[in-house]
């Protein structure tokens, strides 16, 4: 015959003290994730204001209009010029040539991994491909420098100057590869199934069901991963400072020497400019540019994925 257990009042007072701890930690755990979303919105706020600080006081003695037509980029000079066209065509132009390589690579790989390869391949596959973004930049820009602008220039370009702007695009190209691929794998492996199935079902082949079913139902994710890819490969600094020259050429003309706005940032943070000159807030100007481009390709990733995001469940 079962008997009814009581609690005794030290056993109630006990689970009123646990109750509360637990309570108190819950509580405390809240406001500590509370304050990192807060402390990430801080960080933000503060980056806008040391960038935009000194560039407005840049635009104050350069006019917008000058600084976004004017075709040379001259301001460390006697004759200074103070258009970003030369900056920004080298930035896009190592942008072209790096998503030249790694969204076609890219998305080929992810592929193979989500639709063809099997677990044992994927498992050995997938981590070695990922060691390529753990990678430093400064040993990729070596490793253009000394490796692939010689090769280029010994089997294709032989009048190609050792610093120029298709070996640093095509090294960074295989740098991003592995977020094009691992983040286009992932959205590919979410893809329920019963899709794949159903292709199957009205006899489709595996090269059908990837191509017509499984890639346009990821097809959210696959442009979220590419346009991130975009914003990291604009950023980019190390391997355009060492590979790409430092000269600004308002070119496209993979070819020749460009320099981007990150290495010319690097050039002026590591130079001999006076603090507080119009010289020394050029890179500020430079760096808003940059941000702005950044913050557009990223805004345009988040609403391509909230517009086009399939949710099956």
């Amino acid at each position: 015959m079962a008997t009814e257990v009581r609690p005794t009042l030290s056993t109630w007072r006990m689970s009123r003290r646990r109750r509360g701890i637990r309570r108190v930690i819950d509580q405390g755990f809240g406001l500590s994730l509370l304050a990192c979303g807060i402390a990430t919105i801080l960080v933000t706020a503060g980056i806008l204001y040391a960038l935009l600080a000194d560039a407005i006081q840049f635009f104050r003695e350069v006019s917008i209009i000058r600084f976004l037509t004017e075709r040379e980029w001259t301001p460390l000079f006697e004759s200074q010029h103070f258009g970003i066209l030369p900056l920004a065509a080298g930035t896009l132009l190592t942008t072209l040539l790096a998503m030249g390589v790694a969204v076609p690579l890219g998305l080929l790989i992810a592929t193979y991994l989500a639709e063809y390869a099997p677990d044992r391949v994927r498992r050995v596959l997938k981590p070695t491909l990922e060691v390529l973004a753990g990678i430093p930049t400064v040993v990729y820009g070596y490793f253009a420098l000394t490796f692939v602008s010689p090769l280029l220039r010994a089997w294709f370009f032989p009048d190609m100057p050792i610093l120029n702007a298709l070996s640093a695009g095509l090294v960074m190209g295989i740098m991003i590869l592995p977020m094009v691929s691992s983040l286009s794998e992932d959205a590919m492996l979410a893809v329920p199934r019963a899709l794949r199935e159903a292709g199957y079902a009205l006899g489709a082949r595996r090269h059908q069901v990837a191509l017509r079913v499984v890639i346009p139902a990821a097809l959210s994710g696959i442009v979220a991963a590419v346009l991130l890819a975009i914003a990291r490969a604009l950023g980019e600094t190390m391997i355009v400072a060492i590979a790409a020259g430092g000269q600004p050429n308002l070119t496209f003309n993979p070819l020749e020497g460009v320099q981007t706005m990150t290495a010319y940032m690097v050039q002026v943070g590591l130079g001999d400019v006076p603090y507080g000159s119009l010289e020394y807030r050029t890179l500020f100007a430079v760096g808003t540019a940059l941000f702005a481009m950044t913050f557009v390709f990223n805004a345009l990733g988040i609403w391509v994925v909230s517009r086009w995001r399939q949710d099956y469940r």
